[in-house]
């Protein structure tokens, strides 16, 4: 049986200009998100709202993700961008002799932190 402290999250702090405080998130559920004053009411209404979740998944027969799956994601999206950025990240391939799409994933995961070899 799974526990809700085996569910990973993220907190970050909000804005004053989205009220204050922490949100917190859980990458299995990108439908869960939650918030509070402090950090610990933050992932004390976050784990409610994990557990309400949980309950309406399993209530309409859908499945629940297993803790650190990171929920189901194609691993494809679409976002559109400024032409003169479009014709630089086209000029960049080709200048390096790859794919527009290899040359954008590796971009994106070296800004996250995470250098591979695509």
């Amino acid at each position: 049986m799974r526990e809700l402290k085996d569910y990973p999250f993220e907190i970050r702090p909000l804005s004053e200009e989205d009220g204050g405080g922490f949100l917190i998130s859980f990458p299995d559920f990108s439908e869960c998100i939650s918030d509070g004053e402090t950090i610990e009411e933050a992932i004390t209404n976050g784990l409610d709202a994990l557990q309400e979740t949980i309950a309406a998944l399993e209530s309409m027969n859908l499945p629940v993700p297993a803790p650190g799956s990171l929920g189901s994601y194609s691993g494809k999206f679409i976002q559109r961008v400024p032409k003169s950025i479009h014709a630089r990240l086209a000029l960049r391939a080709k200048q390096e002799g790859v794919s527009m799409n290899t040359l954008v994933n590796t971009i994106l995961a070296e800004s996250l932190g995470q250098r591979e070899t695509v």
